[in-house]
């Protein structure tokens, strides 16, 4: 591992100082505090930018819960803040502006839903359009699990297929499915001609927004991970895949980390503390070029604008632990809580004889 000095400063102060970044993504793992990290990034952002929009796009919302406050698909002003708002979309619903009105249901229409992703892929360029409508200084996403977002950054090629796809159905069999179209009373408008202009519109979209994701100047993917070997595979896997899209990314946050301080004395939190530093190192030895933030694990869930406020400073100062080994001061704890466990454990001792 490289020296201390020569690493990346391990905080997410080189975000907040990147004042031409517009979109920042937030993914990993399932359940290693994705939505937490995306929530305290921009309630951070918010103090040194004029708007940030925070966007979930992963169906099992959480901002409402990170933050107590209740979101939808609309951006919503945050309790507490003058310029952060969330909203919360679900990709993997059909479009309503899409599938809403009777004439959408046409065979067309079904054929292009049932394209792999095509869904998805739609949803994803309705919501962008409405971003981009918007003028946010920077809008942050927390993304759903891995898995879930390789497919969003694969959106304008799904689009693409679907569009090629859904022509060469036209091509043969345009005639009869125009036939079926006016027999269940279809209009033009609502016609596969109208769907298909639709998807290229939305392919512009994201084929736009996708040039700007490949500018390291305005985008930036930040890894959370926690400090166990399926987190690091995830975390690995999910740089091969950004660096194979041509996304920037150079932050990875290693959360619910326990360090070796006054709080870690039992055999079990001492074997975790073993297994987590294993991995720990393995990670600065796989991303020595990257800026790692390492987060305490903590007793209580951090939910709330107060709490999320309160845990932002880990973010930008690298945790301190309140004890350095080897000094008086330090054995002259160990030898108390020593002779309060003797203590504790000779009055133990006396109810059982007693």
């Amino acid at each position: 591992m490289a020296d201390d000095q020569d690493l990346p400063e391990a905080t997410l102060q080189n975000i907040l100082d990147q004042e031409s970044l517009k979109w920042v993504f937030v993914g990993g793992k399932g359940g290693v505090g994705k939505t937490t990290c995306s929530s305290i990034i921009s309630i951070l952002l918010a103090r040194v930018r004029s708007s940030v929009l925070i966007i979930s796009t992963d169906p099992a919302h959480n901002l409402s819960d990170a933050f107590q406050q209740r979101f939808t698909k609309t951006p919503t002003l945050v309790n507490g803040f003058t310029n952060l708002y969330a909203m919360e979309v679900d990709p993997t619903v059909e479009n309503e502006d899409v599938n809403g009105s009777e004439g959408m249901d046409s065979i067309f229409s079904d054929l292009a839903n049932a394209i792999p992703g095509i869904d998805e892929a739609m949803s994803f360029a309705e919501m962008l359009k409405l971003v981009q409508t918007m003028d946010y200084s920077c809008i942050v996403f927390d993304t759903a699990p891995t898995g879930h977002t390789l497919r969003l950054l694969q959106f304008p090629s799904t689009l693409e297929k679907g569009i090629a796809k859904m022509m060469s159905l036209k091509s043969k069999f345009g005639g009869i499915l125009s036939q079926v179209t006016r027999l269940f009373g279809v209009d033009d408008e609502f016609g596969e001609d109208a769907i298909l202009g639709r998807l290229e519109g939305m392919k512009e979209v994201i084929e736009q927004v996708n040039k700007q994701f490949k500018d390291p100047d305005l985008t930036t993917f930040v890894c959370v991970c926690i400090p166990e070997f399926l987190s690091l595979y995830e975390t690995e896997r999910l740089v091969q895949e950004l660096t194979k899209f041509e996304i920037d990314t150079h932050n990875i946050i290693i959360n619910q980390v326990i360090f070796d301080d006054e709080d870690a004395q039992s055999k079990l939190l001492k074997a975790r503390m073993r297994m987590q530093q294993k991995y720990l190192d393995q990670f600065y030895m796989l991303y020595d070029d990257f800026n790692i933030t390492k987060l305490q694990l903590l007793p209580d869930e951090v939910t709330g604008v107060k709490a999320l406020k309160a845990f932002s400073h880990h973010f930008l100062s690298p945790y301190q632990s309140s004890i350095t080994r080897g000094t008086i001061e330090e054995l002259e704890r160990r030898v108390s809580r020593l002779k309060q466990e003797i203590a504790d454990a000779g009055a133990e001792l006396e109810k059982l004889h007693n």
